[in-house]
This record gives structure tokens, C-alpha cells and sequence, in this order.
């Protein structure tokens, strides 16, 4: 996965080898090497690069880009996948979602929804605490 992630941010942002090679302060052989699956970079090096594309370290280590279709999300963004709804609409949340967003057995959500922007979903204490601002800033 990491070294499919590295080719596809690479060449997303027009990069040659050499040129990412060159902000990383290695060889374009060991970026080479990288995309190749031949090698690994160390930490530092993995930090740098998921800085150059804007994506968190997990994503671009663990991002699975099935045929080339799902791309790397910018940090603080993230696809978590494909749900089926069932024959009563519901959908399971990915496991990594509900940790991410601390979702737990009992927690109400709110499912809202734009025409054009599609559907959201949003804790009820988290939806009712926006609200509690908004109130506070025009008070």
C-alpha cells in the first residue's frame, strides 16, 4: 500500500522522482526503491513525505487505493470505505470511524443533508453544542 500511495501522491502533484528525491534529501534510486517496494523509509523520512502531500502518516502507510479509484484524503479527512444499507436503510459505521470520532454504543446522531453536498452525520452533543455557540455569538 505505501508504496502505491507514494507513486499516485507523487504523480497527483506532478512530481518527477528526482524532484521529491531532492526535497527529501535522498537519491531518486532510493525513491526509487520506495515506489518499488524494495525498501522502506525510515520514520522521518515517511513524516516528510506525508508533509509534502498534506495526508496523515496512517494514510499514506495504510491507505488502500483499490484500483487506482479511491484516493489518499488530505489530513483531517477520511474515507473509510464502502457501506451497504440494508433493506431498512440502516449502515454500519467502520470501526475506524467510530474511534476516530469517538462514536459509542447509545450515542444519538443527527443525519442531516444538503441537495447538493449529500448527507452528514454528526453527534447529537456535538450537534447541539454548535448550536449552544451560535446562539452565544449573536446573544
Amino acid at each position: 500500500m505505501f508504496s502505491d500511495n507514494l507513486i499516485y501522491l507523487r504523480k497527483a502533484k506532478n512530481m518527477t522522482q528526482e524532484e521529491l528525491a531532492e526535497k527529501l534529501n535522498v537519491t531518486r534510486q532510493t525513491l526509487s526503491k520506495w515506489e518499488t517496494s524494495d525498501s522502506l523509509p525510515d520514520i522521518e523520512k515517511s513524516r516528510m513525505i506525508a508533509d509534502i502531500f498534506d495526508v496523515s502518516l496512517d494514510e499514506l502507510v495504510t491507505h488502500d487505493n483499490i484500483n487506482g479509484k479511491l484516493l489518499v484524503p488530505p489530513k483531517g479527512r477520511h474515507m473509510f470505505g464502502v457501506v451497504k444499507v440494508g433493506e431498512k436503510g440502516q449502515i454500519v459505521i467502520p470501526s475506524k470511524a467510530r474511534k476516530i470520532f469517538n462514536i459509542n454504543i447509545g450515542d444519538s446522531l443527527i443525519i442531516i443533508g444538503d441537495d447538493s453536498q449529500g448527507i452528514a452525520i454528526i453527534k447529537e452533543q456535538d450537534f447541539l453544542a454548535m448550536i449552544d455557540e451560535i446562539k452565544n455569538n449573536y446573544e
